[in-house]
C-alpha cells in the first residue's frame, strides 16, 4: 500500500453526489468537503498508509467511518441548552488546532506542557468540539461549561483491567466511549488510585481512547511503561502524547524530566 493506492481507495469509498474530494499532491492531503455546508475534513495519506501497514484494512475502515461522522456533525447546528448532560471535557495534544477550519476558536484550558483541555457536545456516535461562537449564540459562560463538563465526567465508569510486568502493575481504562483519556481530569478517581498504589504512580494518555495508570516499583517499570505508551500512541486514531506523567498529590510531571533529574 502506498499513498496513491490509499488515495484511490478512499476516494472510491467516500465519493457521493453531495461531496467534493480534492487532492493536495505536495502535502499528500485528501480533503473531503460537503457541497451543502462547504465544510470538510482533511486526511493525511501518509498517516493513513502508516496505520494500514500496522492494522491492515481496519485502518481504512476507521478513516472512512470518522470522515463520515465528522461531515455529519458539521452539517448540524447543535444547541447547548437542554443538552447539558452531554457536555464533556476531552484531552488533546498541545499541537492540536486551537480553531476549526472555519476559523472559530475552540473553548480550551491549559493542562500540561503536552496536553490541552477542549470541551465537547456529545452527539451520540460522535461529538462536536465547542467553540466560542456557540457560547455567544446561546449566552453561555465558559466557567459554566467547565463546571458542567467536570461534573458529567465524574459520572462516567472507571472500570480497569490490569497486568503485571516485572513486578510493576499497569491499569488500563479503555471503554471506547470517546472520553477514556478525559478521566485524567477526574481528580477523585486519581486520588483513589493513588491510595492503592504501592510505588510511584504514573499516568499516560497516549490516545483518546485509553488511560494507563502504572504502579512502578523498579526502573524496569519505566522502560515497560514507555514501550506501552508508545505502542498505544502509534496505533490510536486520535494520538495525544507518547510521554507519561508522574502523579503526586494532584500534580502531573512528565517522566522524561524526572529521568534527567535522576541522572544528574
Amino acid at each position: 500500500m502506498d499513498s496513491g493506492k490509499m488515495r484511490r481507495e478512499l476516494e472510491t469509498r467516500l465519493k457521493q453526489e453531495n461531496r467534493t474530494i480534492t487532492y493536495d499532491r505536495e502535502k499528500e492531503i485528501l480533503r473531503v468537503e460537503s457541497i451543502t455546508t462547504g465544510k470538510g475534513i482533511e486526511i493525511s495519506l501518509n498517516s493513513a498508509v502508516a496505520k494500514w501497514h500496522e492494522q491492515g484494512d481496519k485502518a481504512i475502515d476507521e478513516v472512512v467511518y470518522y470522515v463520515r461522522e465528522a461531515l455529519e456533525v458539521m452539517g448540524r447546528d447543535p444547541a447547548i441548552t437542554g443538552k447539558e448532560a452531554k457536555i464533556f471535557p476531552v484531552i488533546r495534544s498541545t499541537s492540536f488546532p486551537l480553531e476549526s477550519t472555519e476559523g472559530k476558536r475552540f473553548l480550551t484550558d491549559d493542562h500540561t506542557a503536552e496536553t490541552r483541555i477542549y470541551y465537547a457536545l456529545d452527539l451520540g456516535t460522535t461529538y462536536r468540539l465547542m467553540d466560542e461562537d456557540l457560547l455567544r449564540k446561546e449566552n453561555w459562560e465558559q466557567d459554566k461549561i467547565r463546571e458542567i463538563a467536570r461534573f458529567n465526567l465524574r459520572s462516567l465508569p472507571t472500570d480497569l483491567k490490569q497486568d503485571t510486568v516485572a513486578g510493576n502493575t499497569f491499569y488500563f481504562l479503555n471503554t471506547n466511549d470517546g472520553y477514556d483519556a478525559s478521566r485524567i481530569l477526574n481528580e477523585r478517581f486519581l486520588k483513589e488510585m493513588e491510595e492503592k498504589i504501592q510505588g510511584s504512580m504514573t499516568v499516560a494518555v497516549p490516545h483518546q481512547d485509553v488511560l494507563i495508570i502504572g504502579d512502578i516499583l523498579n526502573e524496569t517499570g519505566y522502560d515497560v511503561l514507555a514501550q506501552i505508551a508508545m505502542s498505544f500512541f502509534t496505533n490510536g486514531h486520535v494520538p495525544i502524547t507518547a510521554l507519561s506523567f508522574l502523579y503526586d498529590d494532584g500534580e502531573l510531571e512528565p517522566i522524561f524530566i524526572l529521568g534527567k533529574n535522576r541522572k544528574s
